[in-house]
């Protein structure tokens, strides 16, 4: 049985707490089956890493001010764009986040 592998781009301004809201989304997809791949990065490299064959990208709180500019780098990728509500941006937050995602993609 082939694993379908979950492909995330996570955008941020530093990648200190992405690293862990990464970790706690790769750690609520196990519990319910599911094997994802967060990748990250900064907001100058978004616009090429989107075009990396995800299922959707998501942006950090912390930067919702850049969230239009995100997101038309990930239309023309054809990726939806999330913007990640602050209750799933913390170490605790996987399943918030996950959630928020599969509302998103309708799984």
């Amino acid at each position: 049985m082939e694993v379908k592998i979950m492909k995330i781009l996570l955008v941020c301004s530093g990648g200190m707490s992405s690293a862990i809201v990464a970790k706690a989304l790769q750690d609520a997809g196990t519990k319910e089956g599911l094997d994802i791949q967060v990748d990250e990065c900064g907001t100058q490299a978004f616009a090429e890493k989107v075009k990396e064959d995800y299922q959707i990208s998501l942006v950090a709180p912390q930067i919702r001010h850049r969230y239009d500019v995100l997101k038309a780098s990930a239309d023309e990728a054809g990726v939806p764009c999330l913007l990640i509500k602050p209750q799933g941006y913390t170490p605790l937050g996987g399943p918030k986040l996950l959630q928020q995602i599969k509302e998103e993609l309708e799984i």
